[in-house]
Formats: structure tokens, sequence, C-alpha cells
């Protein structure tokens, strides 16, 4: 991260020197450099912002999870995927509460719930981190699990739905199937990526540390006194029903996506609630318990916000993203990305608001609308690559973790065979308009 970080800092600024040394005062017009700091004074503002934002949010799902985690919920959903997420995890025990906050992030992810998720997968680098022999440094499963989180399969993706609706699409979800297309390609490309680099990165490795498991914290007690650490299992024909049972929903929500999303926050509450009564947990205790971690988390990582944040302000105010699309457009454009698209592939991962607002204004533009090809693609791009750059940020920097080792890079593949994925099914049904 941190060439990174200095690379985007220092392109900004020379770029808006070069236009600063060579500008010519109008009456009127602020100074390059002027406009450069306001914009990184109001990013700033705007980053803390953004972070007391999710405290609300944080607090309330971090509060459900602590629910769930009391009532065993998360031990249960472990159990029911196990098959898949063993092979996927060999490193974290089959029933930690890691694996069922991995669930309950990439569940979120799905449904378009990028609130929920968030918590969720805070809660899960946390757990993660327990198990971490090297404070710090991410291990195999972090980068994997964010690799994964990063390709975001999403079979719902409730916000790009919305805007189309109000921009007056005559079939708001007809990114459904290309966004379930793009993502479920970039979930492939992250576990193929995470596992090939692993043994390019290896993890710093002390004497009498390989191998074992010192320094891993005990695992907590489920209300109910059953031991996190108990490694029994749902007899293998439940899981795989289960599992099938998943992917059975997927044409399901092609169908009817858009009648139920309105439904899952507020059903979410509702029944993890409902669980935690039922299996004798004290819910409004162990709500306030989860909540107050979550406003934690929240104060925590706001200066990891702020620094990756104004970074990328500087990158984009300098202009240097404007002369980045002159220079890669005529090489993209044969490819299926034309040129009023590229600003909004290239910003995705840095941030998630601008690459909102440059959607939108796409849309809006009456030569383009929300069912032209251009319209498709930027609605699959948005609901199918992740803000790579802040959910870095934000899950490393709850956990304290600066050496991120292969972790960039298989989630920056996985962005790639996301947005590659996104022009192929788009170009294929849509090219014609």
């Amino acid at each position: 991260m941190n060439p990174l970080f200095f690379a985007l800092v220092a392109v900004g600024f020379c770029a808006t020197a070069w236009q600063q040394l060579h500008w010519q005062p109008q009456a009127g017009e602020s100074a390059p450099m002027h406009l450069l700091t306001r914009s990184m004074l109001e990013t700033a503002s705007s980053s803390v912002t953004l972070a007391m934002g999710l405290i609300g949010s944080m607090a309330l799902f971090l509060g459900l999870i602590k629910v769930a985690e009391k009532g065993g919920l998360l031990t249960i959903l472990a159990r029911l995927i196990r098959p898949v997420m063993v092979r996927l995890f060999p490193d974290v025990p089959a029933d930690h509460p890691a694996m069922g906050a991995m669930i309950l992030n990439l569940a979120a992810n799905a449904l378009g719930l990028g609130n929920a998720a968030t918590p969720f997968g805070i809660r899960a680098m946390q757990e993660l981190d327990r198990l971490n022999p090297h404070p710090g440094t991410a291990t195999n499963a972090m980068a994997l699990f964010l690799a994964i989180n990063t390709a975001s399969i999403t079979l719902v993706p409730s916000s790009v739905i919305a805007v189309r609706a109000s921009l007056g699409s005559q079939d708001p979800a007809a990114v459904l199937p290309t966004t379930l297309f793009a993502t479920l390609c970039a979930t492939l490309a992250a576990i193929l990526g995470a596992r090939l680099l692993q043994g390019w990165f290896a993890p710093p490795v002390a004497s009498g540390e390989a191998g074992s498991t010192q320094g891993v914290a005990p695992l907590e007690p489920l209300a109910n006194g059953e031991a996190m650490a108990d490694t029994t299992a749902y007899p293998a024909w439940v899981s795989f029903m289960a599992i099938g049972g998943m992917v059975g929903l997927i044409p399901v929500t092609i169908a009817y996506g858009k009648h139920f999303s309105v439904w899952l926050i507020p059903g979410l509450v509702v029944g993890f609630l409902g669980f935690g009564l039922l299996r004798g947990v004290r819910v409004y205790e162990a709500f306030v318990e989860g909540a107050r971690e979550g406003f934690d988390v929240a104060v925590r990582i706001i200066p990891y916000l702020v620094a990756i944040l104004v970074a990328v302000s500087m990158f984009r105010s300098s202009g240097a993203m404007g002369y980045l699309v002159q220079l890669l457009s005529p090489l993209t454009t044969p490819l299926g990305l034309p040129a009023e698209a590229l600003p909004m592939a290239l910003l995705r991962p840095f941030s998630g608001s601008g690459a909102y607002g440059v959607m939108t204004a796409i849309m809006q533009d009456p030569a383009i609308g929300p069912d032209s090809y251009v319209g498709m693609l930027v609605s699959t791009i948005q609901g199918s690559t992740e803000t790579t750059f802040y959910v870095l940020a934000v899950y490393l920097g709850a956990v304290q973790v600066r050496q991120m080792r292969h972790t960039l890079a298989a989630a920056l593949l996985a962005d790639l065979a996301g947005l590659t994925a996104a022009v192929f099914i788009c170009s294929l049904l849509f090219g014609g308009r």
C-alpha cells in the first residue's frame, strides 16, 4: 500500500504543479494548486463524515452479529457450508467464529446489502486476526477472504436497480444476469489468484512459529455452553442440500429479486433477534455489547479512510485521471469498453461514491440513457466490482495489518476479471443497442 499511496499523491501533485507553472490568471478562476488544496481539505473532512456515517450501520449489524454469535447461528451457518469453506480456508478451524462472519459477509454482499456486509467483514477480519501468528501481516486466509470480498458475488444489485428505475429505465433489473455472471467470474479469479500468489509472498517465519498455533486466542463459548472449538459437523447430505438450496435461489433471485430486496434488512433484523430469543439469548444486552464494538471500530478506521481518499482525490482533481482516460480509450474502445465508460471502470476500485456519481451522470446523459449499451455496461460494472482500496483500507486497518502480502494483487486480479466479464456479457447481450 505504501508505494501506491505515495504514487497517487506524487502524480496528483506533479500534474497540478505543471498546470500551476503554466497557468495564466483569469478573472474569476482559481489557481490549480488552490483547487487541489481545497479538494484535499474537503475530502479529508468528508472522509471523517463517511466514517461517522458508518457508526450507525456498524453498531446495528455488529449488534446483530453478537446476538447471532451468542445464539450459535454463526456455527450453524459455518457447518452448513463446511465442505466448501474448509477447502477454501484450510487454516481456519471449521467452527471458528471467523467462518460464520465470513459467510454472513459474503451473503450480505450477494444480496446487495453493502452497509451490512462491511460490519460482517470487519468482524471476520477480527476473528481471523486471532488466528494470526504474525500480527501486522496478512495471513493467507485474510488475503483470500478479501479477494473474494472484492469479487463480491452479487445476486441483487439493489442500489443500481434503484438508480436505473429513477432514471426511467424500461427494465431496471436487466443487469441482474450480467452482474451475476461478472461476479462469478471475478470470484473464480480471486480464488485462483490468491492461491497461486500466496507462495510468492511468504509471511515472515519466526523461530518456533512455523506450523504452530501459539498465540492464538482461545475460542469463545456459545451462549448455550457449546464450545466453538467443537468440530462436530452436520451429515454431508445436509450440507450439500443446503448448498444446493443456495444455488437454486439464483434463478429465483434473477426473476424476482427486485420485488423482495426491500424486505431484506428489516427481515434480517427480525430474523436475528427472533433466533436469539429462541436460543435463550438476552438479546438486548447482547445487541448493546456488539453495537459498542461497532462504534469502536468505526472510529479506529478514520485515519485509514482519510489517507486513501485524500490520495485518490489528489489523483482525480489534478486531471491525471482524465489524462489516463485519453491515453487508454483508443485501446479499450475496440474491446467493448468505450471512452464514456472508461472513467467509471478506472474509478470504481478507488471510490465507490465517485463511481456511483459517474454512473449516474452517464445514464442521465440524453445521448446515452440507462438502457443503452453504455448504460448497461456502467450499471454492470458498478454492481459487479468493488471499491477495492476502500475495502482494503477499512478491513486491514480494523486489525492493524500493514504488510498485506499478496492481498492487493489478488483483489486487483478479481477486479480485472470482473471488468472483463462485464464487458463480454454486455457486448453479448446488449451490443446492438
